[in-house]
């Protein structure tokens, strides 16, 4: 193992954290800002990339946080070591209500590709790059753009998600069509495509956009039933403009029915 080994157990249901049981000098990279609480004896470090080769020079630790940028991601990560006696606890918490999915590279044929703000925090040892996609079209119309996030090593890693989340299994040649924003992760032995949905009135009227992701087997997928681009869309939509309504002020009892459900700010 070239990763740390670290115990974990998830918290909740629909607003998730993760619990994280360190040993001795065992260390977990995370998210700058995703840290809930953590027990006394565990060192906080902020260091440039990932922290999985430290023993790269100052130029390739830049180069590393710079990749880093391209994902959306922060310059700069955290590391949680224990430095005390005895097994010592930190917490993380996903940023938006979801799920968080427990990845064990080391039986997903050591690479995992995910969404660019999906990642949350892994094992220290795991690598946390960027992913190329190599077709234009792909990279245009798929949603991700051409840049997305991958995962290497032999380590856990997690991974948040919006809302819950299906786990597909897809055979040798087997084929599944997906909304681009619902994709989370893939297995690298899936090949990642995107396809025009067909017919004028289903690209326009459809709701679903132009494209659709499609995902061809073997491999394993994770789906989200809630992107947060959509949450944020209808958080959006339905928030008062200035000088303006907001969306149920059309009903009969307008404002006031804000004043009786306790929402009385003017």
């Amino acid at each position: 193992m070239n990763s740390h080994e670290i115990d974990y157990r998830l918290l909740g249901e629909e607003m998730q954290a993760v619990e994280i049981e360190l040993d001795p000098m065992e260390t977990v990279v995370a998210e700058a800002g995703s840290l809930m609480m953590m027990d006394m004896g565990i060192e906080m470090n902020t260091i440039f990339g990932d922290g999985s080769n430290q023993s790269k020079g100052l130029f390739d630790k830049f180069l590393s946080a710079g990749k880093r940028m391209l994902t959306g991601e922060s310059l700069f990560m955290t590391t949680y070591t224990n430095t005390g006696q005895g097994k010592k606890k930190a917490w993380f918490a996903s940023p938006y209500p979801g799920k968080i999915i427990p990845m064990d590279l080391s039986e997903m044929g050591g690479k995992l590709v995910c969404q660019k703000d999906s990642f949350l925090c892994a094992a220290k040892g795991v690598s946390v790059g960027i992913e190329f996609q190599k077709r234009i079209g792909t990279g245009l119309f798929g949603g991700e753009g051409f840049i997305m996030q991958k995962l290497e090593g032999d380590g856990m890693a997690f991974v948040h998600s919006g809302g819950m989340i299906i786990e597909k299994q897809l055979q040798s040649g087997e084929t599944l069509k997906v909304d681009t924003g619902c994709l989370v992760a893939f297995t690298n032995t899936v090949d990642y495509d995107i396809e025009y949905i067909g017919g004028l009135r289903n690209a326009v009227f459809g709701g679903e956009g132009v494209f659709l992701a499609k995902l061809t087997g073997p491999g394993k997928v994770f789906i989200q039933s809630l992107p947060f681009s959509r949450l944020a869309d209808r958080i959006i939509a339905s928030a008062p403009k200035m000088g303006g309504k907001g969306r149920e002020e059309g009903s009969v009892l307008g404002g006031l029915g804000r004043l009786l459900d306790g929402d009385n700010r003017f």
